[in-house]
């Protein structure tokens, strides 16, 4: 889904339609929450959800420039509160996957809690 919304944005598509998997759409109602897409719905019934995505512009300029994978199915990076970094200093956010569900690094670290890093938005 990732790699959908970046090629996405290269080519300046407003909307985009992705097959519905449920921890695909809690990531996307993340990026919503942190400002990067305008809206996300679900459409369809059984095996014919589908995640509609609207991707935020200003001005003719996206808010997402690129996204970086960080954890993969051979390499997974875990990260306690502590460790956590900023991205790209400040103006990008890291996305983890916690006990406490999907949230940025910003509201990892202030609920102290770690998880994995998925990936990398700016």
């Amino acid at each position: 889904m990732l790699t959908r919304i970046k090629n996405a944005v290269m080519v300046g598509k407003r909307r985009i339609k992705v097959p519905f998997a449920k921890f695909d759409y809690k990531i996307a109602e993340a990026l919503v929450q942190a400002g990067y897409l305008e809206s996300v719905e679900k459409k369809g019934r059984s095996i014919k959800k589908i995640i509609d995505i609207a991707i935020k512009y200003d001005d003719e300029k996206s808010k997402i420039n690129d996204i970086k994978l960080v954890s993969r199915p051979s390499l997974r990076n875990y990260n306690g509160y502590r460790t956590l970094r900023r991205s790209k200093q400040g103006y990008g956010d890291y996305f983890l996957t916690t006990p406490r569900g999907i949230m940025t690094g910003s509201e990892a670290r202030k609920s102290k809690t770690g998880g994995e890093v998925l990936f990398e938005i700016w």
